[in-house]
């Protein structure tokens, strides 16, 4: 009896025990709800686990109710689950970005960020997500310290200039792009949705990729697929509008006219206007150009792998149209990436990626004193737009310049199109257990097509637009070039100390280019629609004179070698040789050495610091190098002959030839030699992460065109080596970051540039470089002299108004003699006169600063992001206000000195001589600004009803961008710019960029 209760008693023992037991299963996730194949899954203090299949699947068996699973996986938070009850679980792993960050591309390979000896900052894709820009370099303003992006025009396609770290040299300075290992000049061939992350090199680090890296380099990898990964669709895309940031507060028609009647009168002329108080408001002319404009944006990606294999797909379609001119300045890009990837064996691997870009732009004349804008200013408000008769008014009176505004969107026809295709492909082959044998090829090929009808028209009476004879200009150039690189990389860890990477390999790159074109006359029916070549007279190849294509042709040879060594991970060398040739110097200067080399110390993993529990992070490092640089036109070593000089015999015109610019055998590389200082830290469990920089730029040897004197009758300049510019900065980088729930995740960045540039030396026969314009018929404004930033405003500084005739008679004056009301300038060198020797610096376009702000949090399913930029400094050059009596001008013009004491700050209004239109500093204004760039609100739909809908990710978002922008400066937008070196800065009517709305939607499936 007893055997028998001990039986049933163990009987329901083992039985309760066993249903303590379960068979656990389930699949992992991202936070995607992409399955991720490989999480090691165990259960916590024993050796029993499982490892989760390429659907993200895992199976236990006999797990005990109340232990811990662990879920673990690279680059992903660890993740701990208490079993219950519930045998099929559902896991979602967060990615750990402290760990992410961990692997960075630099040149030919990759390395951890905590190896990294240089300058790097990188700008991940969510970032770019979360901006939506439709262009690449909106999403590096504010993000990245030391890169500063100024943009050339707020136009629909419309390009930017990047400067990393600065502007050092007169010339070209843009910094060196690279998609995934393809050269790439022109951004806009890149759809931002692709891209998974920009990593920018600033420093020396950079020499790896030789001559064209001398500005920087700017890293990009596009998104592709895995290896054993399902195939995944995701579908991106928004839709909203465009208006302008501000519109410049002009007088209306009464105003207008009452400062004209004064104006006139000032200048001994009569009334213009009799009836003042009849004419109202007037015509808005810039309502009339600006518009409420369409933007819409379609991004597909295909991605997925098998056991040896992964690829992707990508297309996309982007249209927008132009706050000016609407539909006129349309803006359309088709965009499709693809990439492949195999292993053919476990050693031997191929790489290849395309791209296929085409873009289509309706433009209209912009940023100059002949475009739509400037007229918008400058037209008469008491004009109407449409005149008795049905036509558009033509704007009499108002000088050869301005003309109406619709009249001139009307009668442009200016369309462009692109079509560029880009690729790689590579091979690399590991042997001998540590080498790796590599090469790769990329190639650009570029179509760029044009245009342009000019149908007769009269915009008015002596306008210099106006067309007596139609005509239409076809044109197409083609621009062709590749990069071959091979290299030998060995690899070796000794003894788990010493760990080393030694690289050797040569590039070549060649680039081509081929202009033609064609203007035809005597358009039939002045129609756009019979607008081409076949059905003009009198054509006119623009290559008549030359009897060939115009055409250019240059090529780099290179040799470099890189020795990467670090000792147990915390004292790291990096030293970079580099031996490039290039045709655009003669056969002696051909080519140049330029050295780099950095060295690093993690502090961090020394004993006393390594069970620190404040630093995760504390590197100090330092890198010093030289960088060459050859950006200038080909061949200006040799002389050349040109074509096109014509002569008259016996009333016969003869097509010659002569000679064309001065050639300098003796030009050699310009150099830059870079010093960079820094500090990286992670402090609080990686929540707090800092970096900052010290360093200076100092470039050598420019490369610069001085004036010659025109006696010589020659084509052109030389290009000599003249010149040395510094550039002296510091960077520093701050953010926090932290989930305080599972619900709530929180971070904020900060970052700020501070950069002195200075001009040390230009070896010309005067000194000084000359660029920009103002006006008409001065000289022009900027200037490159020694002791001064490059590009600095030179003119007349004032001292206020002239208040009446007694203080005239007490000061210098110029050739004009000034009137009370004028602007009294000051007399420098006090010889009693003012003339060009008493002009003085009066601004600097390169601001002192520049810093961004960045802000994001997610709470449950919402996710908010703020993004805002800062510029801080720089001046602007207002131009784009017509100094007739009968044009328009700002409402700033009613603060104008009206009698003794009226005012100190503004001139008078006249219509007679003065020399208030000379340039002086009352044009140059504070362009500092702070600018709100993007507000972002998004909602993730949860697993629940994506269950419903058979998606992995749904996620909807309203944003909005250039939203605030904080100035004193008057006109329509602070960041105006061509971006030229000499003659930045000056603002003739800038396209402003556009405040946009936009609603769009993320889906995975």
């Amino acid at each position: 009896m007893r055997q028998t209760f001990f039986k049933i008693l163990c009987f329901f023992f083992f039985a309760y025990s066993g249903a303590q037991n379960f068979d656990i299963s389930g699949t992992v996730q991202d936070n995607t709800g992409f399955p991720i194949a490989g999480v090691n899954v165990l259960v916590k203090s024993t050796t029993k686990g499982a490892v989760t299949d390429f659907d993200g699947n895992f199976t236990i068996t006999d797990v005990k109710k109340g232990s811990t699973l662990t879920f673990s996986y690279i680059g992903y938070v660890t993740k701990e689950i208490v079993v219950t009850n519930s045998t099929k679980l559902s896991i979602q792993l967060e990615e750990d970005l402290a760990k992410l960050d961990e692997i960075v591309v630099i040149g030919y390979g990759t390395q951890t960020k905590k190896e990294i000896t240089g300058a790097v900052s990188v700008v991940g894709a969510e970032t770019i997500d979360a901006l939506k820009p439709t262009r690449i370099e909106q999403a590096l303003q504010g993000q990245v310290a030391g890169v500063n992006i100024t943009t050339q025009s707020g136009t629909p396609g419309g390009g930017s200039t990047i400067s990393i770290r600065g502007v050092s040299t007169n010339g070209d300075s843009r910094p060196l792009i690279l998609v995934d290992g393809n050269v790439i000049e022109d951004l806009s061939v890149i759809n931002p949705n692709d891209i998974e992350s920009m990593n920018i090199l600033k420093d020396a680090t950079a020499g790896i990729y030789g001559v064209r890296a001398a500005n920087g380099v700017i890293l990009i990898t596009t998104k592709t697929g895995r290896k054993q990964m399902p195939l995944t669709v995701e579908y991106n895309a928004y839709g909203g509008f465009q208006q302008t940031t501000r519109k410049i507060p002009v007088l209306n028609a009464t105003e207008y006219a009452l400062l004209a009647n004064e104006a006139s009168v000032a200048g001994g002329g009569a009334l213009l206007y009799t009836d003042v108080s009849s004419l109202g408001a007037g015509t808005d002319w810039q309502d009339q150009v600006f518009k409420n404009a369409f933007i819409m944006n379609h991004n597909i990606l295909f991605k997925g792998g098998g056991k040896k294999s992964s690829y992707s797909y990508s297309g996309s379609f982007l249209t927008q149209d132009g706050i000016v001119g609407g539909a006129d300045s349309n803006f359309t890009r088709f965009t499709n990436n693809a990439s492949y990837n195999l292993d053919f064996f476990e050693n031997f691997k191929f790489t290849s990626g395309l791209t296929l870009m085409r873009t289509n732009k309706n433009n209209l004349p912009e940023n100059s004193n002949a475009s739509v804008l400037f007229n918008a200013l400058n037209m008469a408000p008491t004009f109407s737009i449409i005149d008795e008769n049905g036509n558009y008014t033509k704007a009499e009176g108002l000088g050869a310049e301005v003309i109406n505004p619709l009249a001139q969107i009307d009668d442009t026809y200016d369309r462009g199109k692109v079509l560029k295709l880009s690729g790689n492909a590579g091979l690399s082959y590991n042997f001998l257990d540590h080498f790796t044998a590599q090469s790769n090829i990329q190639f650009n090929y570029a179509e760029v097509s044009s245009h342009v009808f000019n149908p007769i028209a009269n915009f008015g009476s002596g306008k210099v637009f106006n067309v007596d004879r139609s005509s239409v200009f076809e044109g197409l150039n083609y621009f062709r070039d590749y990069t071959f690189d091979a290299f030998v990389k060995y690899e070796n860890k000794i003894n788990d100390i010493h760990n080393i990477n030694v690289l050797l390999g040569t590039s070549v790159f060649k680039t081509t280019g081929e202009f033609t074109g064609a203007t035809g006359y005597d358009i039939i029916n002045n129609s756009y629609e019979n607008a081409n070549l076949d059905q003009a007279s009198d054509i006119e190849n623009i290559n008549r004179f030359t009897g060939r294509n115009a055409i250019f042709d240059s090529r780099l040879l290179s040799y470099f070698t890189r020795l990467q060594y670090d000792y147990k991970g915390k004292y790291l060398l990096s030293a970079v040789v580099r031996r490039d040739g290039s045709t655009k110097f003669g056969p002696n200067n051909r080519f140049g050495i330029f050295p780099s080399a950095s060295v690093g110390w993690v502090a961090s993993d020394e004993e006393f610091l390594k069970d620190s529990n404040v630093f995760n992070l504390l590197k100090l490092r330092a890198s010093y190098g030289i960088l060459g640089n050859d950006r200038i036109g080909d061949y200006r070593y040799i002389s050349l002959l040109s074509r096109g000089s014509n002569y008259y015999f016996n009333n016969i015109e003869t097509i010659g030839t002569a000679s064309g610019g001065i050639a300098n055998p003796e030009i050699k590389w310009e150099k830059q030699k870079t010093l960079d200082i820094g500090l990286d830290m992670r402090l609080l469990n990686n929540k707090i992460d800092i970096t900052t920089d010290y360093f200076k730029r100092r470039t050598e040897d420019l490369l610069v065109a001085p004036e010659v004197s025109g006696l010589l009758g020659v084509g052109g300049s030389p290009f000599v080596n003249g010149g040395v510019v510094e550039n002296t900065g510091l960077e520093f980088a701050i953010g926090y970051s932290d989930r305080f729930s599972d619900d709530f995740k929180f971070s904020i960045r900060y970052n700020v540039t501070y950069i002195k540039n200075e001009v040390i030396s230009v070896n010309t026969n005067t000194g000084v470089l000359i660029g920009g314009s103002f006006g008409i018929g001065q000289p022009a404004p900027s200037r490159m002299e020694a002791g001064f930033p490059i590009g600095y405003f030179y003119g007349y500084q004032t001292a206020g108004v002239f208040q009446n005739q007694a203080e005239i008679d007490a000061s210098a004056v110029g050739d004009i003699a000034p009137q009370p009301g004028d602007l009294k300038f000051v007399d420098q060198n006090l010889d009693g006169v003012i003339n060009l020797d008493d002009k003085v610096d009066i601004g600097n376009p390169l601001p002192d600063a520049t810093m961004g702000l960045n802000l994001s949090l997610d709470y449950k399913n919402f996710d908010f992001a703020a993004y805002a930029f800062a510029s801080v400094g720089n001046d602007i050059v207002r131009n784009y206000e017509n100094n007739n009596i009968l044009t328009n001008s700002t409402i700033y013009r009613l603060n104008r000195w009206s009698g003794e004491g009226s005012t100190n700050s503004s001139p008078r209004v006249t219509g007679g001589a003065t020399s208030n239109t000379l340039f002086s500093d009352y044009y140059v204004e504070d362009g500092s600004f702070i600018r709100l760039q993007n507000v972002q609100l998004g909602y993730t739909f949860s697993d629940k009803v994506l269950e419903s809908l058979k998606i992995s990710k749904l996620r909807l978002y309203v944003s909005g961008s250039n939203l605030l922008t904080l100035t004193k400066y008057t006109g329509f937008d602070p960041t105006a710019s061509s971006g030229a070196p000499l003659g930045g800065g000056i603002d003739q009517g800038f396209y402003p960029s556009a405040k946009t709305f936009l609603l769009g939607l993320n889906v995975k499936f």
